[in-house]
Order: structure tokens, then sequence, then C-alpha cells
């Protein structure tokens, strides 16, 4: 019973699909196909005439293969999963899916970047979508999250300037999926609403290890409504259970030469493996009358509120267990909206979230080309639609009858409103009044006290991180005005931030006297000028990925380097403790031949030297052999296999030596450490399996970066 909901959308979505496995090649129609290698012709050499009915179908067809791409989120990637909800929120809400407790509910998760093409790397550093759409028996749910709970700005109406100003520049289509360039740092700098937002994005937040190691976040305050009408505010989590987890950003740029699609193949191989990526999914819950005894607006999208001062409260694991049969089919054409709701959840005042409550149905209309986009099959809720909605483009649905209109008499009244105990929905009854105005609430004027909490939350090694994002980013800015106005809004969250930041770009460090500065007529910023104050919390522990789960290397990804002779029994040892615990290893050799062990097993390389990288691995094994080491010494190999050792240690990693390997260790940059490192392993030392999986689960060992001044 408890799958009885996801094998449904399954098997609605089973029932429109298909295989070619064994069949005849038809025409659109159903026309067996003799001939698909030549068109139809007069004379073999003559010209091709309009009559071929199949090629025209199939060119035509081919013509109006592509549908137009997200404007934002363009790149993406999903899958299926299930959602349990693991306790009960009935005190607080009457959606089913959130009060019925132990109930599994059918989900599509789909996860992207934001700024780039549907063709840019997986690697930007960018905002990561992370949108839900639960199919649950009341109708869709969708809940449009992020990778990062705020968000740039304040109010609908400014979006369009925001992706106007993060996208390529227009006069040359550059840059791609990089907000490195003029455009995206002037209109920052003008707009100190989104400090906060940039502190997020210039940390590692912005380049995860996986899809299946980030956070996802509602970012506005939504509305729970329970049985009797009473209102909370709610704040949606989701919360890895492998931990929140970066790559450093010099390995962003090396997986983007070496593995664009390295998120997509990361989440694709994970489920196909078996390793079903699981969240928490958590609430934070403010009852109505508290409304208003934050330090900041719960209406403000640019604002958290700290789990220290309001718990994340977990109510439900999201699995994704299952990848989809065709990416355009689903992962492509899935339309989120954050105004799908069910019964029991509503909308706040936020005024960005307002505007996007307009904006996603106008985008799908345009992007999928008709009304009925909520027939095409991923789309489609489980329960059966029955409304007087009639015909436009494409319509699938086939209502009998002759009534397409309410009231009425000769269809006996069908479809019935349903009544709020049958499950129809009901606006929450609010009291509105107020004057028309175009104004921003005075309540929202506060735009760094929460930019410094992000700031001094994070670790010395993601504060580091932080730093040299901005030097990089305000590096590629070619107007000084706007480096030195970015300089001067970094100075009202940290002095030492805009000090370092302001010594690479060769700048001083000004406060911005925001009424003196020379601004745009239309500008906001002199009415919505900051005061500096500190947050209410100075310090927020989940705020820094430094406290996060560190206790799995489940479906981390272990490279074993070896070559011809390699010790058979200790590699296969340590292979079976590595799989044991959940992690996957794949083989690196000099080519892509057979590799030869000792006692003459035979393994088969997924890469060779040359096809891969050490920034693809989470650690790596030098396999234990004298032959194996002597054929990885010859010099055509030495270097990749030092340039492989080198920059894994460069990016903190573990690195296990097998026996024998001495003379790999010696020759790297490894040896030169003056401290030890607790990802280095040795086969001399204790237990070196066990140091090695230990080491692995810790992710990196950020902290030797300041030891070595790398700066990554």
């Amino acid at each position: 019973m408890e799958k009885e909901n996801q094998n449904k959308k399954l098997e609605q979505l089973d029932s429109l699909s298909t295989s070619n496995e064994n069949e005849k090649l038809t025409t659109n129609q159903g026309l067996k196909i003799n001939n698909n290698q030549d068109s139809l012709k007069a004379g073999d050499r003559g010209p091709t005439l309009l009559e071929d009915f199949i090629l025209r179908e199939k060119i035509t067809h081919f013509d109006h293969e592509r549908i137009p791409e997200r404007i934002v989120h363009a790149r993406g990637s999903g899958a299926h999963g299930v959602f349990k909800l693991t306790k009960s929120l009935e005190k607080y809400t009457k959606a089913r899916f959130l009060s019925e407790l132990g109930k599994e509910t059918p989900v599509f998760v789909r996860f992207s970047t934001v700024a780039g093409s549907r063709g840019s790397t997986d690697l930007a550093r960018d905002v990561r979508g992370f949108a839900i759409k639960f199919y649950t028996e009341e109708g869709n749910y969708d809940l449009v999250a992020n990778n990062m709970p705020v968000f740039f700005i304040q109010d609908a109406i400014k979006f369009p300037d925001l992706v106007h100003a993060v996208k390529p520049e227009p006069d040359n289509e550059i840059p791609q999926a990089a907000s490195a360039h003029d455009t995206f740092w002037d209109f920052i700098s003008l707009m100190p609403e989104s400090m906060h937002m940039i502190m997020w994005l210039m940390s590692d937040r912005a380049i995860p290890r996986s899809f299946r190691m980030m956070e996802g976040f509602g970012v506005h305050s939504f509305k729970f409504i329970n049985e009797e009408g009473e209102a909370h505010f709610v704040k949606f989590h989701l919360k890895p259970k492998l931990g929140v987890h970066s790559v450093a950003w010099d390995e962003a740029q090396k997986i983007s030469g070496v593995d664009p699609d390295f998120h997509r193949r990361d989440l694709w191989e994970a489920i196909e493996n078996g390793a079903f990526p699981e969240w928490d999914l958590g609430v934070q819950i403010v009852p109505e009358e508290d409304e208003h005894k934050f330090d900041f607006d719960l209406l403000d999208p640019t604002k958290i509120i700290p789990e220290e001062e309001v718990p994340v409260e977990l109510v439900g694991t999201l699995t994704l267990n299952k990848n989809p049969d065709n990416f355009f089919a689903e992962t492509e054409q899935i339309a989120f909206h954050p105004g799908h709701l069910v019964p029991g959840i509503d909308f706040s005042n936020d005024p960005l979230l307002q505007g996007r409550l307009f904006s996603y149905t106008d985008t799908q209309l345009s992007r999928l080309g008709s009304p009925n986009f909520h027939e095409i099959p991923i789309n489609r809720s489980i329960s059966t639609v029955h409304n007087n909605q009639r015909d436009g483009h494409m319509r699938q649905q086939i209502v009998k009858g002759k009534v397409s209109y309410e009231p009425n008499s000769i269809g006996n009244g069908c479809p019935f409103q349903a009544m709020m105990q049958e499950g129809g929905f009901a606006s929450h009854q609010e009291k509105v009044s107020g004057s028309k105005v175009r104004e921003r609430s005075k309540s929202f004027v506060d735009h760094y006290s929460q930019a410094k909490l992000f700031y001094n939350s994070q670790s010395t090694p993601e504060k580091m991180h932080l730093q040299n994002a901005l030097i990089f980013e305000l590096s590629k800015v070619t107007i000084p005005e706007i480096r030195e106005r970015m300089v001067g809004q970094l100075a009202f969250i940290d002095m030492f931030l805009a000090w370092r930041v302001a010594e690479k770009l060769g700048l001083e460090v000004k406060k911005l006297d925001w009424p003196n500065q020379s601004l745009p007529a239309d500008s906001n910023i002199i009415e919505l000028q900051s005061e500096e104050r500190e947050p209410h919390t100075k310090i927020s522990e989940a705020l820094s990925m430094q406290n996060t789960v560190k206790d799995t290397i489940k479906s981390r990804k272990i490279g074993f380097i070896m070559g011809n002779g390699a010790d058979a029994e200790a590699i296969t040892t340590l292979k079976n403790k590595l799989e044991e615990a959940g992690a996957v290893v794949e083989i690196i050799a000099p080519s892509l031949a057979p590799v030869k062990t000792n006692d003459g097993t035979v393994f088969i390389p997924k890469h060779s030297l040359t096809s891969t990288a050490s920034v693809c691995f989470d650690a790596l094994y030098i396999a234990s052999g004298e032959s194996s080491v002597q054929e990885l010494l010859i010099p055509e190999n030495k270097h990749l296999v030092l340039h492989f050792i080198n920059e894994a240690y460069k990016h903190c990693k573990a690195i296990y030596f097998g026996a024998e390997t001495d003379m790999l260790y010696k020759s790297s940059n490894v040896s030169l450490r003056k401290h030890e490192d607790p990802a280095i392993i040795n086969i001399r030392e204790n237990n070196p399996d066990d140091q090695f999986i230990d080491a692995i689960s810790k992710h990196r060992v950020w902290d030797l970066e300041l030891e070595r001044n790398t700066h990554a």
C-alpha cells in the first residue's frame, strides 16, 4: 500500500512509453518503412521528389525537435523518487502528505545550474536549483527550491534586471555560465540587498561536490494551514544524508575540461549503482503571532531564520531511486511552479514569491507551447483531472459529454465544487489593507547584518576560499569604478575581507557613503541605505560546511592507480573494504589494456592516465607491488602519476601509498610537507586501510591549505 502511489505514477509513465527493441521501423502514422537510407529521387542521380512523405516527415520533425530552453535553470538533471513522512505535521498543516505518518509520496526532482545555457558546464560557480514535484493524492505540489536559502533581490520587479546582468553580455555573448564580468558586478555593486547572497555565491556552496551533497531551501516563507484554519509560517530545508561537501575552485575549472557533465554523471551513476541519494526534509515553523519578533522581516527573501533561533525539525526522508527513461520527455519537459499547491500550504506576502506566481505559468506557455503542458506525462497528476477547460494546442485528454461550463443542469451540475472537508482548496483568510504604493517596507532595509553572520560563521579555510573567489571574480571586471564600489560594499561586512580583496585589486578600502555616490536617477540605494548593526545571532554553526556529516564514504569515488604486477591481495582486500562501506572503486592504469597482477588476476581499467584526472576522484590509492611501481616510474608514466598525486595533495584529498611505492612518494610534493598530514596514509602505519577509509569520510583536510599557502 505504501508503494502504491509511486507505482501508480511510474505505471502512468510506462503506459505512455515504448521500446524500439525487436520492432520494425515505422513512420509517425505507423507505416512500416522499407528503406531508411535513401530519399525518393527521379533516377539515382536525379532530384529528390516532393512526394517523398517519409523524408518530409522525418526532416520536419527533426527541424522542430528543440523547444526554447529555460531562461534560467536551463542546464539540469533529474530523477524519480519517493518522499516518506516520518513525523506528522498534522498540528500545523492539513496537507495529507505531511500529516499522515508513514505516507509515501512519489516525486520527481530536477537539479540545475541557473545562469548557463543547456550546453554549459556543471561546475560553474552558480546557484543550484533543487525543484521537487510531489505527486500527492490531492494534486501536484511543487517545492521550487535552491541550494542557497536566500536570494539576490527582495522584489520580483528586479528579477529581469538580475538575470540580464548575470547572463552573457549582449554585445558579444560573453561569458557563458559565469558571473565574473562587468555587467553582473555593476548591478551587484549598486544593490546592497544582494550582499548576503553574494557571500553564499562566493562561498564553497556555489561549487558542490555533487547534487547528492548539497542542501535545498525553499527560500521564501510559506504558510502552513491546519484543519482549524490556523496559520504558521514555514521555511523548508533539505539536508543531505551524505553531508554538505564542495570541490575547490581550481578543481571545478579542471573538471569542466575533463568532464563537464560531472554532476549529471554522478547522479545517474549513483542511482544506477543502487546508492540512492537521500535527504531529510526539515521545517522551521513560526506561529503567525510571532511574525514580528525577529530582527529581520520573515517576508524578506534575502534573510534566513538562524537555526539557533528556530531549530529545523526533521519530518521525512526524500529518496531518489530511479533515473528517467528519456531525458527530454521527463527532465526537460517537467514544469515546476511555486503556485502548484495542495490544501494546507499557502503563500506569504513575500514580494519576490508573489512575482514568481505569475512568471512560472507565463514561462511554461512560452517554452512548452500550450496551456496543456500539464498533460505531458511527467507533469500529470496521479489524480484524474476534472474541469471545464477545453481544447488548446496538443490537447490529449478526451472528455466525454456536451457540457463544458459551470453551473449547468444538462450535466447534472458536474463536475461539482469540492467542500473544504472534501479536500477543496481555500486560500488562508488574511486581513489585508493599505494604500497602493510603490515602495519597500522599512523592515527590509538591513542588508548587511546577515551577510556578516554568514561570513563570521565560516571556518578559516572557507573564509579563504570566499576571499579568493571575490578576488578572481572582481579581477575579471574591467571598469575600476565597479571594483571600487564592491570593495566599499565589502567593508560593511568585514574590514579584513575588504582589505584582502582590495590588496589584490590594487585598491584602498573606502566604505561607501551612499548619499554622496554618483548613482542612476532611479536607484533605490539612498532610500534603502542600511544601518551597520550586529545580527542577533553572531555565529551560526549550521552555516559552515565544516560542521556537516563526515562519517560516511558512501558513493565516494576512489581511484586505484596500478600497473602490471600489482599486489592482487592488497588491492582486493582494500577494494572489498571500500565497496562494503559504499564507495566506488575505479581502476586507473597507464593504458586501457587489461592489468595483470602478481597472482594472475586481471583487472580491466576504466581509465588511462591520460583520459582522466585526480579532480574526478575523492581519493587515490597507489597500488602495492614492485613491478607495478616500476611500470609507473617509466618516464612516459611517471610525470602523469606524479601529477595525479600532487594535484590530489594540493586539493587536500586522502592518498594511500601502498607497499614499495616509496620512490613515487619521495618524488612527489607530499614528501615535502613540514607537518603530518592525516590524509596521507602509508602502508607501514597501523591499520592503514581503516585510516584511509576514515580520511575519505572527512572529505578533505582543508586546514592544510593554510600551511601550504595554496590558494585553490
